[in-house]
C-alpha cells in the first residue's frame, strides 16, 4: 500500500511551478495522480473519461485505413495507417487512446515543458514507460501554438508533415487558455493555419472543460467542411453526481488540396 501523500516532483517552469502529485483515495484505496501548475489543478488520474474521449471522437470518422501488422511504423504495413499529433501530454491518456486504435502508425506528442516528458521517460506516471516504449510514439518538446501558427509545422524532423489527426488539450476551453497568446488559435486565422497541418479530410479535435460554445463551434464551421460539440458525461465521485466535458471534432473538406503531403514517420 502507499503512502497516503507524496509529492513526487516539483520544478519550476517559464509558466510557473509545476508540481507531480500522488495520494491515496480513502474510498477506493488507489493511487491518484494528480498535476498542478501553481495553485491551479491541470490533471487528475480520477477525470480521464474527457481525456480518452478526446481520441476516440477524433479518430473515429477517419477511414478505416489499415494498421501496422508488425508495431512499427513503416515497417509491414498495410494500406496507409494513420498519423496523428497530440498537443498536451499531461498523464499521458489521450496519447494512450490514440495508440489504442490499431489503424495509428505514428503518433508525436508535442509538450511545452519538458518536465512532463522527463516524467514519462523515467515512469513516475503510470502510463509513462508504456508510451515511451512504444515504437510508434515519439515526445517533442516545443509550444504547440506556435508550431501550429508555422508552416513547419510539429515535427521537427519532416517540416511541413500532415497529420490525419491534431488532438488538442491543453487549454481549459477556447475562453479559458493557461497563456494569452494561446487564444490565437481558436480565432478563425489561427484555425486556419492550424488546417495546412492536416491532410485533406483531416480532423482537429479539442477538449474543452466548459459547456458548448457555440461562438467558438460557429468559428469551427466557418473554417472546416464540418464541425461538431459533444458533451462527455462522467462520474464525480468527488462532489457526487456527474460532471462534464465538451470535445469539438471538425474535418477539412475531403480530397482538396494543399502543399505536397508528407508520409513522414514516428
Amino acid at each position: 500500500m502507499s503512502v497516503r501523500f507524496e509529492e513526487i516532483d516539483w520544478r519550476p517552469t517559464p509558466l510557473g511551478d509545476i508540481s507531480l502529485r500522488r495520494r491515496r483515495d480513502p474510498a477506493s484505496g488507489s493511487d491518484v495522480y494528480e498535476v498542478k501548475l501553481g495553485d491551479e489543478f491541470l490533471m487528475s488520474s480520477l477525470f480521464t473519461a474527457g481525456e480518452t474521449e478526446l481520441a476516440r471522437l477524433g479518430l473515429a470518422g477517419l477511414p478505416g485505413t489499415g494498421p501496422s501488422t508488425t508495431g512499427v511504423p513503416g515497417a509491414g504495413h498495410t494500406g496507409t495507417g494513420l498519423d496523428v499529433a497530440v498537443g498536451g501530454l499531461g498523464l499521458g491518456y489521450t496519447a494512450r487512446a490514440a495508440l489504442d486504435d490499431p489503424r495509428v502508425r505514428s503518433l508525436i506528442v508535442v509538450e511545452a515543458l519538458g518536465e512532463v516528458v522527463d516524467w514519462h521517460r523515467r515512469g513516475l506516471v503510470p502510463l509513462g514507460a508504456g508510451l515511451a516504449a512504444d515504437p510508434r510514439c515519439r515526445f517533442v518538446q516545443g509550444d504547440f501554438f506556435a508550431m501550429a501558427a508555422d508552416p513547419g509545422g510539429f515535427d521537427p524532423r519532416t517540416p511541413g508533415r500532415r497529420f490525419h489527426a491534431v488532438l488538442l488539450d491543453v487549454d481549459h476551453s477556447p475562453r479559458h487558455v493557461l497563456h494569452p497568446r494561446h487564444a490565437a488559435l481558436y480565432e478563425p486565422a489561427g484555425l486556419r493555419a492550424l488546417t495546412e497541418h492536416l491532410h485533406p479530410g483531416g480532423v482537429f479535435a479539442l477538449w474543452s472543460n466548459d459547456p458548448p460554445d457555440d461562438a467558438f463551434t460557429t468559428a469551427l464551421a466557418g473554417v472546416f467542411e464540418e464541425a461538431t460539440a459533444t458533451v462527455v458525461d462522467f462520474p464525480n465521485p468527488l462532489q457526487g453526481g456527474t460532471s462534464a466535458n465538451t470535445v469539438y471534432v471538425a474535418r477539412t473538406p475531403s480530397g482538396t488540396g494543399g502543399a505536397q503531403e508528407h508520409q513522414g514517420r514516428a
